[in-house]
């Protein structure tokens, strides 16, 4: 079985190999190979998981050793690979929903005449992923890593032609590469530290390590994760990426990048156990993300920008969780896996919108779609349940295990962080219910020719100023987009309950995560109770705002939060406040260094070099008479000295 852990990543990177370097000859059938590709991959998923589930819980890790990548004296970096609980986690849930997302793109991406290309992406981006969850090392795990960045890069900028494609394909890797300097130094200091990468070796030492060491690693590490998952302070690209078409957006915000910082926090979770300051920051960024992410979902009229608000909070819950140590690391990844059916589906239902209104995303002009698009209604609606978390879906088992775990953590920290969970659950309902209402309810508001918007001047064609709207014909999608999207609404519904049938995925995970059961000052009855009251209080504050009048086709100026929030809550002027402007004032600064300092330096030694040589030279004369001079000056200096020193 061993054998078959490196087909999981071989299949799509030969996939992605094929269809970018195959040319045009392969543009007719090239999204089939790629989908074939990543089926396979799921497939030998599978047969992986049926063969772990035969083992014993503590016999079920499993290790392929391919090469010596850089034998060099100490410095030993392999390329193998390692299958776990967690990384089995991972597979199934990339190669499961990747799969689901490639053939959705078949129907999304049929008149695209750079389609081959897309699903080559594709392909890369899911090696590059499997790649990072399979790594027995941090350095091969680094490989995987940035091979996410760079078809992230790709992807999300696939539509060049657009230039706020090509911006926002600049600022994720922009963003992503001040994140990536983190996880560099922290597997420098490992090296220093362990003299390995290994996970093995590196975790199994922490207990021997000082707390300063292991503070320092695991703030790197979570710098590391802030990129990838776009947390509070690296989370500006997040809503940028929305620019890519809709099927990137399902795998980055779904099932792929935005988890790599979980896995890389849960994975490290001995370093962090062993160091509270650095757990600590764990947590504080995600109760911080997951209240601005649930905040920025509340105000974008962009159906995509309000779902990537979203998924910016619900990686804030994974993150919090995660930073809780042994009682949340297995919640952590319950809701990571049951997000990524709901969001996914979510993305792709926004998708299948978009394909029924000429690719319009302002939810401003939609409405009343419900009996237009009964599938994508449906499916979507069950996406919308979950993420709410609504009793008896799959939103609802992970995210409140999420909340009593905050709880639990013990004092003070415990109820701020439980009440910022609860509070991210009240507002994730009144976003995502003002989501529904806007999209599938009230009004068809796109039979109207749409007014001006003086919040998004720019999405207005010419045409429609001009007087000449003609309105879309919103229409269901085609099989090959309709059915991901229900086999994507079967998990929403019912992933969360079986994964917590008697604890089940908890247990599947304590081998590699290790367990412990908090003790919440509160009881799982009264924090259900809780969460239930909050979510239908977000419920009915979105229906009292956007059900029961109409939604106004130009978004009203609002409060200085409202403006804030459309603006991501200023997170652009702050980088280019602090980042842009300080580093232009920090180039200038070390401009100065240079000319005054550096290049004083220099010049003033030559300056000082260049007029003693001066001087020197005017005592060569030319002129033999001064030579003899010297010389006789020189002798009768020598004459007395020796005469003064026999005298002493």
């Amino acid at each position: 079985m061993e054998s078959l852990i490196a087909l999981l990543v071989g299949a799509p990177l030969v996939g992605a190999a094929v269809l970018l370097c195959g040319g045009k000859r392969l543009d007719r059938t090239g999204h089939w190979l790629g989908t074939l590709l990543a089926v396979v991959s799921f497939v030998i998923g599978l047969v992986l998981f049926a063969d772990m589930l035969g083992r014993g819980a503590e016999d079920r890790a499993l290790h392929q050793h391919l090469f010596s990548w850089i034998p060099v004296g100490g410095f030993q970096a392999d390329v193998a690979f390692q299958l776990d609980q967690l990384s089995m986690t991972f597979v199934l849930l990339i190669t499961g929903v990747g799969s689901l997302i490639h053939i959705y793109s078949i129907g999304y991406m049929e008149h695209d005449e750079r389609r081959r290309r897309f699903f080559g992406y594709l392909n890369l981006f899911l090696a590059a992923m499997l790649l990072l969850v399979l790594a027995d090392n941090y350095l091969l795990l680094y490989v995987g890593w940035e091979g996410v960045g760079l078809a992230s890069y790709l992807l999300i900028g696939f539509w060049q032609h657009k230039p706020s494609a090509a911006t926002a394909a600049k600022k994720a890797f922009l963003v992503n590469r001040v994140g990536d300097m983190g996880l560099s130094i922290a597997i420098m200091l490992m090296f220093t530290t362990f003299g390995t990468f290994a996970f093995g070796p590196v975790l199994g030492a922490v207990g021997d390590t000082s707390e300063g060491k292991l503070t320092a690693i695991g703030l790197m590490l979570l710098l590391a994760a802030c990129g990838k998952s776009a947390q509070v302070p690296l989370q500006s690209w997040l809503g940028d990426a929305m620019e890519g078409p809709t099927p990137v957006s399902a795998l980055i915000h779904a099932a792929t990048m935005v988890t790599a910082g979980v896995y890389l926090i849960t994975r490290s979770g001995a370093i962090f156990n062993g160091a509270p300051d650095a757990q600590t920051a764990v947590v504080a960024v995600g109760a911080v993300t997951l209240l601005f992410g649930a905040i920025v979902g509340c105000a974008k009229d962009d159906i995509k920008k309000a779902l990537a608000g979203s998924t910016m909070s619900q990686i804030g819950y994974m993150i919090l969780a995660a930073g809780l140590g042994p009682i949340g690391y297995a919640f952590a990844i319950m809701h990571l896996v049951t997000h990524g059916f709901f969001k996914a589906g979510l993305f792709l239902g926004a998708g299948s919108v978009m394909h029924g209104m000429n690719d319009e995303v302002d939810m401003r002009r939609y409405g009343g779609l419900r009996k237009y698009m009964p599938i994508t209604f449906v499916t979507f609606g069950l996406g919308y349940l979950a993420i709410i978390g609504f009793p008896g879906l799959s939103g609802f088992f992970s995210k409140d295990k999420i909340i009593e775990a905050a709880f639990a953590s013990g004092g003070t920290q415990g109820w701020i962080l439980g009440g910022a969970a609860l509070l991210g659950a009240g507002i994730t309902a009144f976003y995502m219910t003002r989501v529904m209402l806007m999209t599938f309810f009230g009004e068809e508001r796109w039979r109207k020719a749409p007014t001006p918007s003086p919040a998004e001047p720019s999405v207005e064609p010419a045409a429609e100023t001009r007087g000449e709207y003609t309105p879309p014909h919103p229409h269901e999608s085609p099989k090959s987009m309709t059915l991901p999207m229900i086999l994507l609404a079967f998990g929403s519904v019912f992933a969360g309950g079986l994964f917590s049938i008697n604890e089940a995925f908890v247990h599947w995970l304590e081998p590699v995560t290790s367990f412990e059961h908090g003790h919440s000052p509160l009881s799982a009855a009264a924090v259900t109770s809780a969460t239930i009251v909050v979510l239908l209080f977000g419920v009915a504050l979105a229906w009292l705002q956007y059900g029961r009048k109409p939604v106004p086709a130009v978004a009203p100026r609002g409060s200085f939060l409202t403006r804030a929030a459309r603006r991501d809550l200023l997170q652009d002027d702050f980088n280019h406040v602090v980042l842009v402007r300080g580093g232009e004032q920090l180039t200038r600064a070390l401009e100065q260094i240079d000319h005054s300092v550096v290049d004083g330096a220099v010049n003033g030694t030559a300056v000082s070099v260049g007029g003693l040589s001066g001087r020197l030279r005017r005592l060569q004369t030319g002129y033999v008479r001064s030579y003899a001079l010297q010389m006789l000056g020189g002798a009768a200096v020598l004459v007395f000295a020796t005469l003064l020193m026999r005298g002493v």
